[in-house]
């Protein structure tokens, strides 16, 4: 049985899910993202990112992948290079059914306090108003989600290492 406190948000007496709204700043140091908006999308399976454009490539028999990424909303100007080793190509279908390929890398998301491994897809979101989503899969045992709340997590605590 859980227990409640007053402003409704608490998941469970000894849990150690990190408290999600629907919407939470994250980071992703592994690719020198320090702070990106992401929209948690309970509906997704897989997390994704927005990158503008994308160059596969092949290095000493391992397949990676270099992608610039506009980490800020309506931000043009601001502009990370990436680079990461390409995990799959999946089958993807969109909000509006549309099936896509994308290329798939893994990564370290960094939410609060807690930092953990997941996958990500590399999609172009210009239409979007999130340059990420965080899908079911990376908060799977890990989060519970308020959605009626955003920021629960606060900013994300990059550790120097």
């Amino acid at each position: 049985m859980s227990t409640k406190t007053a402003d409704g948000l608490t998941p469970a007496k000894g849990s150690t899910a990190v408290r999600l709204g629907w919407r939470e700043w994250v980071a992703l140091p592994d690719l020198g993202i320090g702070l990106i908006k992401s929209k948690v999308d309970t509906g997704a399976r897989t997390s994704c990112l927005h990158t503008f454009r994308t160059e596969p490539y092949t290095e000493n028999g391992e397949r990676r992948v270099k992608f610039w990424v506009h980490p800020t909303q309506n931000d043009l100007q601001e502009v990370i290079e990436c680079d990461a080793r390409v995990l799959d190509e999946r089958n993807v279908s969109d909000s509006g059914g549309h099936k896509e390929l994308r290329l798939v890398v893994e990564t370290t998301l960094v939410v609060g306090d807690q930092s953990w491994p997941i996958e990500m897809t590399l999609t172009n979101r210009d239409s979007m108003r999130f340059r990420m989503l965080i899908g079911r899969t990376a908060m799977a045992g890990r989060a519970t989600v308020f959605p009626e709340a955003s920021y629960l997590a606060g900013q994300p605590a990059l550790r120097n290492e």
